[in-house]
């Protein structure tokens, strides 16, 4: 295969994304006074925004390279979760949306003044039961049809079940890509690649003094967990690629860095677009790795198209 993929390959390639969904929602306004009632900017709300947050930004990610994408993942049965569906069915993200009464779907509100984010407001609960045994079916059903499978874990108890899940995939020769949380990676055992940023891994693993340290110790887990690869984003420092063949490293897209929220959402995206193309995971890391480049020069959670990727 080229260097790249041509537009029908990446549209052939089709990416089944689990996790954990959310709202994000934006209030932008402006600020012209502090509160009498307490020192604490008053906000007068003038424009509101909603976007695809959590695992339905990494399926809207892999639907704007081109690919295609379904969401499987539960959400409650509340005003956000008709929201969420209705901004999955207008960019065209396919929905598997299991619906959990006792579930709140999940919303981050950022109150915007000035141009930077004032507070952040969280609506979540964590469920006291497994939410997604109740997809499984509908996992296995719709797993044939995909080149890919990528868990976006949140650690919002919507992925308590992935050890099945991966064990299915594998079995049917699919990639699995994990955006991972939390230390405990023998969950994601068997997993084609793991995407842990700095702070994650080091959570794993421990701080580490030096290179060859990161190295050992990044392979030393790999090969715990039987993950064929472990890709370390890296931010400034661009990206480490741990594999059974040793390591590889590419340099960050050196760019003004505006905002990094959602990078390692079309990082993932974008790698799982292009193993459901048919690349393999060295010849699209790079690829992966530019997307993330374009991505930061954006405001909140975006995305990368096709022809942006590859201008």
């Amino acid at each position: 295969m080229a260097a790249h993929p041509t537009l029908a390959e990446v549209q052939r390639s089709r990416v089944l994304v689990v996790g954990d969904a959310m709202l994000d929602r934006y209030w932008f306004g402006a600020v012209d006074r502090i509160s009498p009632e307490a020192p604490v900017p008053v906000v007068r709300v003038n424009r509101e925004e909603e976007r695809l947050g959590g695992a339905a930004n990494v399926a809207l990610n892999v639907k704007t390279l081109g690919a295609q994408a379904t969401l499987l993942t539960v959400v409650g049965d509340d005003e956000p979760a008709r929201k969420l569906r209705q901004l999955l069915e207008q960019h065209g993200v396919t929905a598997l949306l299991g619906s959990d009464p006792q579930l709140y779907t999940i919303v981050k509100l950022r109150v915007i003044g000035r141009s930077q984010q004032l507070i952040r407001i969280d609506f979540e609960n964590q469920p006291d039961h497994e939410v997604l045994s109740g997809m499984l079916a509908d996992y296995e059903r719709v797993l044939p049809a995909h080149g890919a499978v990528l868990f976006s874990d949140y650690g919002k108890g919507g992925l308590t079940h992935i050890p099945r899940m991966i064990e299915l995939a594998r079995r049917a020769n699919k990639p699995v890509l994990i955006d991972p949380k939390g230390s405990d990676y023998s969950r994601y055992a068997g997993a084609t690649v793991i995407t842990p940023n700095r702070a994650e891994l080091a959570q794993v693993i421990g701080s580490w003094s030096s290179e060859a340290q990161l190295h050992e110790r990044a392979q030393a887990l790999r090969e715990a967990h039987r993950l064929e690869a472990l890709l370390l984003t890296r931010s400034e420092d661009g990206m480490s690629l741990f594999d059974a063949t040793g390591h590889l490293q590419v340099p960050a897209q050196a760019r003004e860095v505006f905002d990094v929220t959602g990078a390692g959402d079309t990082v993932i995206a974008t790698l799982a677009a292009m193993l459901g193309a048919g690349l393999s995971l060295r010849e699209a890391m790079p690829i992966a790795n530019r997307a993330g480049g374009i991505v930061v020069g954006k405001f909140g959670t975006a995305t990368v198209s096709y022809e942006e990727l590859f201008a």
